[in-house]
């Protein structure tokens, strides 16, 4: 399958934000996002920012900026993404320690994951946890 090769993501959430920069600051300060790579347009906002976090990523950018998927993304609601995580309670300590709002604790489910759920500034919904689903190749 193109795209998938070299152990990469075939599949990329991707967030549009008021305050993208902002945005930004949380997913790495609180979530332990690492940033790839940020593109600022002559104005300041953020055209395009990948984030990374174990092997997947998320594509971030700023609302109102023009363009096909801006005008597309217009009236959309918020979004909830599910990142694996090694350790759920000490990444839930880091986002608390954050200031980040927590939606449910560290929760041991039915189906063997630990996780919890948090909610980014703008409203979108980002769970931790560690169930990783095999997906055959």
């Amino acid at each position: 399958m193109a795209g998938t090769s070299g152990g990469r993501p075939s599949i990329y959430p991707t967030l549009l934000y008021a305050d993208a920069k902002a945005a930004i600051r949380q997913l790495t300060e609180a979530f332990g996002f690492t940033e790839l790579s940020v593109f600022e347009g002559e104005d300041g906002s953020v055209l395009h920012a990948e984030l990374v976090q174990g092997n997947g990523a998320v594509m971030v950018g700023s609302k109102g900026r023009g363009g096909v998927f801006d005008a597309a993304m217009k009236d959309a609601g918020t979004t909830g993404v599910y990142v694996v995580v090694d350790d759920v309670d000490a990444h839930h300590r880091r986002a608390v320690d954050h200031g980040a709002e927590i939606l449910m604790p560290p929760t041991d489910q039915d189906y063997g994951s630990r996780d919890y759920m948090a909610q980014d500034l703008e409203g979108n919904v980002w769970s931790f946890g560690t169930y990783a689903p095999e997906i055959a190749g």
